[in-house]
């Protein structure tokens, strides 16, 4: 059974931005697109570590402030030509409210 955090209202999370989340798995960043989709990953880009909370959200993709790497915000993987993944979680959105479960997808 999945355990589920709540984490915060949607609107405090604003479009194309992230809010972050302290965790005993370290931070991870809550991501809402234009299209209103919430999003999870561990908030450390796999090419070195650049916190993706402070990236660019576009479409279903967050791009790293320190070299540009374009993050799948659905699975955290790094796009063609780069390589790597960083962790993401489930997340669900229920009466306006984000919840998050700590069960990591690898």
């Amino acid at each position: 059974m999945t355990t589920w955090l709540k984490v915060c209202p949607m609107d405090s999370v604003p479009r194309l931005g992230a809010r972050v989340v302290k965790s005993s798995q370290g931070d991870i960043a809550v991501f809402r697109n234009a299209e209103d989709e919430v999003f999870a990953l561990f908030d450390k880009c796999p090419h070195k570590g650049g916190p993706l909370s402070q990236g660019i959200v576009h479409g279903k993709t967050v791009t790293c402030p320190l070299h540009g790497w374009k993050i799948g915000l659905a699975d955290g993987a790094a796009e063609a030509p780069d390589e790597g993944c960083t962790r993401h979680f489930p997340v669900k959105v229920e009466h306006g409210v984000i919840y998050l479960s700590l069960e990591c997808k690898a």
